[in-house]
């Protein structure tokens, strides 16, 4: 049987040399890196899958943003309130001493005068704003909420609400309107204490008006639960997050992640392979005459 040998192993020998030298280079590149897959090339399924990856995990930080930015002013109103249930608690006190028949027009005109104080304190307080924007205007968070209009507090906002959302599929409710809070008609705080001075200046209707307070109170307790329960809710989502971004990082690194000690028998054996294709393609290109070398 006749053999044929090809005369002209160039091609065949350089290809062989740029393959080994291919293997030793992604050797290199992935015991350097740490990496398994340094260009999609390298392994497509885990490219795709990564890609995945790290677009859940850009998606998590921009929610765990949302939560940061939300946390601060949550707690600036929920501390607002607290505030505001304790003036409250003021009022509720004065408004039992002042019924006590025994006082004089003097009497409950001192306590009209502190209650007139505790109301413009709640006026301060329903003005808050946090970084510039007013706290319980609604949406309108560039309007002063409460201003004395003609003698009477009176509410300058809408009653707008905002949302934003804070994990997939999930979306809070951002604020509440000082209409609801501070002039609920089951409970209205600035209403109330308006009453109970008036009541207490005539010396006429301040059971009436200590029962206005005490509902007043009682509403605005629990209104403050929405900030209450929305801190809450960021924990839970924070939680969350840091919960699955945990995950996802481990399963970035089963994607993609190189056993250094594998990846170095890799290097090894690749070095020698090119070593041994390199001293192979000397001998052949340095022997003019193939029939003797193959002899």
């Amino acid at each position: 049987m006749a053999l044929r040998v090809d005369p002209n192993l160039a091609p065949d020998l350089l290809n062989a040399i740029e393959v080994s030298l291919s293997q030793q280079n992604t050797a290199i590149q992935q015991l350097s890196s740490g990496r398994s897959v340094n260009a999609p090339s390298d392994n497509p399924a885990a490219t795709a899958a990564l890609i995945l990856n790290q677009t859940q995990a850009g998606q998590n930080d921009t929610f765990q943003r949302n939560i940061d930015s939300l946390q601060g002013m949550f707690q600036t109103a929920d501390s607002t309130l607290s505030s505001a249930v304790e003036l409250m608690t003021k009022a509720i006190s004065l408004g039992t001493e002042g019924a006590n028949g025994t006082l004089t027009a003097s009497d409950r005109q001192a306590i009209a005068d502190q209650l007139q104080g505790i109301q413009n304190e709640m006026v301060g307080l329903a003005n808050t704003s946090y970084q510039g924007e007013y706290l319980f205007s609604g949406t309108a968070v560039n309007i002063v909420p409460y201003a004395n209009v003609a003698g009477f507090i009176t509410y300058q906002g809408n009653t707008n609400t905002n949302s934003l959302e804070i994990l997939n599929g999930q979306t809070m409710q951002l604020n509440l309107p000082g209409s609801q809070i501070f002039s609920n008609p089951s409970g209205d705080v600035f209403g109330s204490l308006q009453q109970l001075i008036t009541a207490l200046q005539t010396g006429t209707g301040i059971d009436a008006a200590n029962t206005a307070v005490q509902n007043a109170f009682q509403e605005l307790n629990q209104q403050r639960v929405f900030y209450g329960n929305g801190l809450n809710q960021m924990s839970s989502a924070t939680t969350f997050l840091n919960r699955e971004n945990v995950q996802l990082s481990q399963q970035q690194n089963n994607l993609i992640a190189v056993d250094p000690a594998k990846a170095a028998t890799n290097l090894s054996q690749a070095e020698m392979q090119n070593q041994a294709v390199l001293a192979a393609t000397g001998k052949v290109l340095n022997n003019p005459n193939l029939f003797s070398y193959l002899a």
